[in-house]
């Protein structure tokens, strides 16, 4: 007689939508989507105006950099600020800063300011991202139950790539109709405005803050934490040298001027490109069970980032530069669900802020380094030399980490990932 057939639970089918039948989340994920929004409109508007200013590309480059020192000086302090105290007082805190300095921006656009106001402006914003971003990147863990956390992060990735998309987009068309750059300033502001009304409306579980003092043991928690996981480790360094050296972004007022000859309407479509790739990436993700290799997927995602850059240095045409920079937001996503998923859900609780700054300092440096870093290689070298270069850096970079970082390639399934860990507690259940 045979033996009967073993009864198993058939496996819980994939929510897409699980982190999002979470009202806290909602509300944090729908206010960044329009802060976000705004925020990618001027940064469109702030590197065209200064370009059109001042007709040099060390200006766009300078912009990154004064982004980026508010953020490596202040990130390691904003951390330890995020793990002791309110996160979400910390986030509407850093959102007022913003606050005040689009306004600072609509001001100097209309009135027609010194250059060098603009830069004192950006380091407010700087600054503001320094302290807003461990604050975000803490509070969301405490938002959504742990085992749709990766779902969370996929959204929260789809928000911004929808924000990317629309904000240099309607920072251009707002240019183009209306004249100036002020009036982008001025759209930021309002919604910064509704982003902060969200943010007050959060309802935040209790959390064990962390108790200690401010030292430079606590500030190194932080980095010490990511020093001693490889595989975190691994994959923010990838994310550095990669974007540190393939991003474009900030010649592309060069590109659509000078080389693409499509002026602020085409550029705001260049900075859209790469967005519009990540949203469909994004989205793809979260309808998706999770990756079953996803180091693999990761390190070849990045591979073919920097490909597709040498391909749009190359290009003169608008259509491939088009095309070649949606390919990098599509391969781009990846590195970001992957990175985040791995580096929140591996880091306890009460580190979360400090781990999350160490993480903010390497994109920033990777990003607006970048973009420093491309703006000094076209100034001696020329554009198209930089973005390739750029790209072909990648390629390497890829190939080294391969080679020093074996477990990131051997790396599976992110839910896999996720069921190792076991610190995090779960909100309560969604309320009707």
């Amino acid at each position: 007689m045979a033996e009967p057939e073993a009864a198993f639970p058939p496996p819980a089918p994939h929510d897409p939508y699980a982190a999002l039948r979470f009202p806290n989340f909602r509300l944090l994920f729908g206010g960044g989507v329009l802060s976000a929004t705004g925020a990618q409109m001027l940064g469109m508007a702030v590197g065209w105006e200064l370009y059109d200013r001042t007709g040099e590309a060390w200006s766009l480059g300078l912009i990154g950099l004064v982004l980026v020192i508010p953020i490596l000086a202040f990130s390691l302090p904003a951390g330890h600020v995020a793990d002791r105290y309110n996160r979400r007082a910390v986030l509407v805190g850093a959102q007022i800063l913003r606050l005040a300095a689009s306004i600072s921006l609509t001001y100097l656009s209309f009135t027609g300011g010194p250059v060098n106001h603009y830069y004192a402006a950006l380091f407010a914003l700087g600054t503001a991202r320094a302290f807003g971003a461990p604050a975000r990147g803490a509070l969301m863990p405490l938002l959504v139950p742990a085992e749709h956390f990766a779902n969370a992060v996929t959204w929260n990735s789809s928000g911004f790539q929808l924000a990317t998309v629309l904000g240099p987009a309607l920072g251009g068309l707002i240019i183009a109709q209306l004249g100036g750059a002020g009036f982008v300033y001025a759209t930021d502001s309002m919604t910064t405005l509704i982003n902060l009304s969200c943010l007050l409306a959060l309802r935040v579980p209790s959390r064990g803050a962390s108790r200690e003092t401010l030292s430079l043991a606590s500030l190194a928690g932080g980095l010490k934490f990511v020093w001693s996981s490889r595989l975190v480790f691994a994959a923010i360094t990838l994310d550095l040298f990669a974007v540190l050296l393939g991003g474009a972004t900030a010649l592309l007022p060069i590109y659509a001027k000078d080389i693409l000859d499509v002026g602020a309407t085409g550029l705001g479509w260049l900075r859209a490109a790469p967005a519009v790739g990540a949203l469909v990436m994004a989205l793809t993700l979260a309808h998706r069970p999770p990756m079953q290799r996803a180091g693999r997927v990761l390190l070849w995602s990045v591979a073919g980032f920097g490909a597709a850059t040498v391909i749009f240095g190359l290009s003169t045409s608008f259509a491939l530069s088009l095309a070649m920079l949606f390919v990098t937001g599509v391969l781009d996503n990846v590195s970001v669900v992957v990175r985040h998923t791995l580096i929140t859900l591996r880091t306890p609780d009460e580190m979360r802020g400090r781990v999350s700054a160490v993480n903010s300092i390497f994109i920033s440096a990777s990003n607006e380094l970048g973009e420093f870093e491309s703006g000094l290689v076209a100034h001696h070298f020329g554009t198209v030399a930089s973005v390739v270069s750029g790209g072909i850096g990648t390629i390497l970079v890829v190939l080294g980490v391969r080679a020093l970082w074996p477990i990131l390639w051997n790396l599976k399934s992110l839910h896999e990932e996720r069921a190792t860990q076991n610190q995090n507690k779960e909100p309560a259940p969604p309320s009707n």
